[in-house]
């Protein structure tokens, strides 16, 4: 995954919300690991907070930060799985304009070689709403570092070829302007 040198890195700014029943941000190893990773990058972490498992909870977070100018991306550990306390996905869709598939089928594929099988118990996702990149992560440490150095660390980096996420940042809010 090749990074072009010749090009300018343009820093994204990025939330990180924990969704926990149990953690608080002095416990959150994996919104922290998020946060390092982001700032390691030359990204900026703008914002980070943890809420519960509940979708309206959830919901009332991404809207904030979608309708803040000053956050280009959101990125949520904890709460993709399949027990009945998991409703990421569900408060996630429900601000989605467009869902981006393709993430969520990276993050099993490339999770399918670290832990088999099990990865089919995760409904990480990923998804625009108002010119706002959301990705929905699974709470585990492991599969934050994953879904960071694999994927998301190339796709938020503007020098990244052949193509990149945030190439496509200023045409994101098109259909709203036409409005």
């Amino acid at each position: 995954m090749p990074i072009d040198e010749s090009l300018p890195f343009l820093p994204v700014n990025i939330a990180v919300l924990t969704v926990s029943d149990t953690r608080d941000l002095a416990s959150d190893r994996s919104g922290q690991t998020l946060q390092e990773r982001i700032e390691a990058a030359g990204h900026r972490c703008v914002a980070r907070e943890v809420v519960k498992d509940e979708a309206d909870a959830i919901e009332a977070v991404l809207r904030r930060w979608i309708a803040d100018a000053e956050v280009d991306c959101v990125i949520s550990t904890g709460g993709t799985g399949i027990t009945g306390r998991d409703v990421t996905p569900e408060a996630f869709r429900r601000v989605l304009e467009k869902e981006i598939e393709g993430f969520g089928e990276l993050f099993r594929m490339l999770s399918y070689r670290k832990i088999g099988t099990s990865t089919m118990q995760s409904r990480a996702l990923g998804g625009v709403a108002e010119g706002t990149y959301l990705f929905a992560l699974p709470g585990s440490t492991g599969a934050c570092k994953d879904a960071w150095d694999d994927i998301l660390a190339f796709q938020l980096d503007s020098r990244h070829r052949p193509c990149n996420l945030v190439e496509l940042m200023p045409r994101l809010r098109e259909h709203l302007k036409a409005a």
